[in-house]
């Protein structure tokens, strides 16, 4: 089996996750994919806007009715600190012999010397690279990260996704500035921001 892991806040998620995450599952041809909103990111300690509860709500809401799509809480269940090394640990505890593939994003693998036991990641888990077609900065990400190839075990396999220019921080702030969302985060989303007065 193989299964895609896409983690992150999702504060919101929104179109543009659904996008990267459809195109991966078919460029990957995954038998499933697996967002996991983090608990608390070490490396995002305190920028965080909305609570774990409502990014797994909302989370869900993204992935309702996509059958290849599935939404795991084990982030935040576990508490405390999120470390990507324990999640892919337990993950392939509990899919034994299934082939993992971690989505991070080329800023992401900037840090990627920061993270818990990076080496074991990599052992865990295929580690692909999301670039956006038709961004004239991908190419410059890209050779940044070259320098982590050592760290990496070689040059990451590298996925192209739809250039959406759609982020979770742009929508915070229509929110705050009283703007709709709608078209940026499914309609279940918006719904959910609105009712539980998140981001205001």
């Amino acid at each position: 089996m193989r299964v895609g892991v896409f983690g992150g806040t999702f504060d919101p998620p929104h179109v543009g996750h659904l996008l990267v995450a459809s195109d991966a599952c078919e460029a990957l041809a995954l038998d499933r994919m697996v967002l996991v909103p983090a608990g608390t990111q070490p490396l995002k300690a305190g920028a965080i806007s909305a609570p774990a509860d409502a990014r797994l709500a909302m989370t869900r809401l993204l992935a309702d009715g996509d059958p290849r799509f599935e939404v795991d809480p084990i982030e935040i269940d576990r508490g405390g600190l999120s470390f990507m090394v324990d999640t892919l640990g337990a993950l392939t505890g509990r899919w034994n012999g299934a082939e993992l593939f971690l989505l991070v994003g080329a800023d992401v693998l900037a840090s990627f010397d920061r993270w818990r036991d990076p080496e074991r990641v990599r052992r865990l888990a295929t580690l692909v690279v999301l670039t956006r077609a038709a961004d004239p900065t991908a190419a410059e990400a890209a050779h940044a990260t070259d320098v982590d190839h050592a760290l990496i075990g070689g040059p990451p396999q590298r996925l192209r996704t739809r250039r959406v220019d759609v982020s979770s921080t742009e929508i915070r702030s229509r929110v705050r500035a009283g703007l709709s969302i709608r078209g940026f985060v499914p309609e279940s989303v918006a719904d959910f921001i609105e009712s539980a007065g998140l981001y205001r």
